[in-house]
C-alpha cells in the first residue's frame, strides 16, 4: 500500500451530532433544539478534510468502528478527497461527539467512546508513505511517537495539535517541530499563555498559541510575534482550531513563508467560525482566498 500526500493527519476521527439551541440546559432543565446538523469529526480528521479542500493532497490515519457513524465518516472522507487507505476499521464504536452550540457562537461538548481504545503501535505500517508534513493531533500515541522520530530523521515537518493536556500531547510535545497549542491548553499547562510559551519554548523548537478572537502569539527560536484575528462575526466556534492547524500544515507543505503561514491558517480558523459545525465549517479554497487577500483587523 502506497500513500503519497501533501499533509498526512493522524489521531482522531469522530462523528459529530451538533444541536443549535438559544441557551445552554441547566439542572434538570428540558430545552427544544431549533436544528441539528451531522457530520464527521474529530481534530486530525477535520485538518486533512481542511488540507483537501483548500486544494492540497491529504490522508487521514486513525481508527473508525464498523458501525453506522462509521461508515458515514468513511464515506464522507472519500467524498471530500482525503486518501483513507490509512483508516483501521473495527468492532469498538467509532467516537461520538454531541456539541449544544448557543446563538453567541459558544459550545459545549460531551464525548462518548465506549471501549475503543488507541491503536497499538504495530497497528499501522508508514514505510510506504510519503507525506511533505506529518500533523498529529495526540489522540493516536502509540502510532504517532515512532512517526514522529520516523520523520525527524527524515526532516520531514511535523505539527502537533495540543488542543488540551493528555497522554498524548504531553507525550508528543517534544517531539514536533511545530507545536500549536489553544489558549485551553496553555492555561492548563502554566496557568496563562505567555508563561506556557516561554516554557513551550524550551521543548520544541516552534511554538504558537492560538487565542480565538485575540488572534495568536508564537515564537520561533529567539523571535517571538504576535497575530491578530480576522474580525468576523462567530456563529460556532467549534473546529477553528482544527482548521488552523490543517491549513498550516498546508501552508507548510506548500513552503509559504513564516507570516504567510500564519496569515493563511488564521483565515481557515475565522471561516470555521462562520458556519455551524466544524467540518461543514471548514472552507473552500474559494472561500479562504476570499478572507486570505484581505488585510488583518485587531478585534
Amino acid at each position: 500500500m502506497t500513500v503519497n500526500v501533501d499533509v498526512l493527519c493522524v489521531g482522531h476521527a469522530s462523528y459529530d451530532l451538533i444541536f443549535s439551541v438559544n441557551q445552554h440546559p441547566g439542572a434538570d432543565e428540558k430545552i427544544v433544539a431549533e436544528s441539528l446538523l451531522s457530520c464527521g469529526g474529530g481534530p486530525a480528521a477535520n485538518a486533512a478534510v481542511c488540507v483537501a479542500k483548500l486544494g492540497l493532497t491529504s490522508a487521514f490515519a486513525g481508527y473508525l468502528g464498523r458501525d453506522i457513524y462509521g461508515d458515514k465518516h468513511y464515506q464522507e472522507l472519500n467524498d471530500y478527497g482525503v486518501n483513507t487507505k490509512l483508516i483501521i476499521r473495527g468492532a469498538s464504536p467509532t467516537p461520538l461527539s454531541t456539541i449544544i452550540v448557543k446563538t453567541d457562537g459558544k459550545r459545549c461538548l460531551i464525548n462518548y467512546k465506549g471501549d475503543t481504545q488507541a491503536l497499538a503501535s504495530n497497528a499501522l505500517n508508514f514505510s510506504n508513505v510519503s507525506a511533505k508534513v506529518v500533523l498529529f493531533d495526540g489522540h493516536e500515541p502509540y502510532i504517532s511517537l515512532p512517526l514522529a522520530e520516523k520523520a525527524r530523521q527524515s526532516k520531514i515537518p511535523t505539527v502537533l495539535d495540543a488542543g488540551s493536556v493528555h497522554e498524548g500531547t504531553l507525550a508528543l510535545m517534544n517531539h514536533v517541530d511545530y507545536l500549536i497549542c489553544s489558549e485551553k491548553f496553555a492555561s492548563q499547562y502554566a496557568g496563562n499563555e505567555h508563561q506556557a510559551l516561554s516554557q513551550l519554548a524550551k521543548l520544541a523548537p516552534v511554538v504558537i498559541i492560538t487565542l480565538g478572537e485575540r488572534g495568536l502569539i508564537w515564537q520561533r527560536g529567539n523571535e517571538q510575534g504576535a497575530l491578530p484575528a480576522y474580525h468576523i462575526t462567530a456563529i460556532d466556534t467549534t473546529g477553528a482550531g482544527d482548521a488552523f492547524h490543517g491549513a498550516f500544515a498546508a501552508a507548510l507543505a506548500a513552503g509559504m513563508d513564516w507570516q504567510t503561514q500564519l496569515q493563511y491558517a488564521s483565515a481557515a480558523g475565522a471561516l470555521c467560525c462562520m458556519q455551524m459545525g466544524a467540518r461543514l465549517g471548514l472552507p473552500s479554497q474559494k472561500e479562504h482566498t476570499l478572507l486570505f487577500s484581505q488585510p488583518l483587523y485587531a478585534t
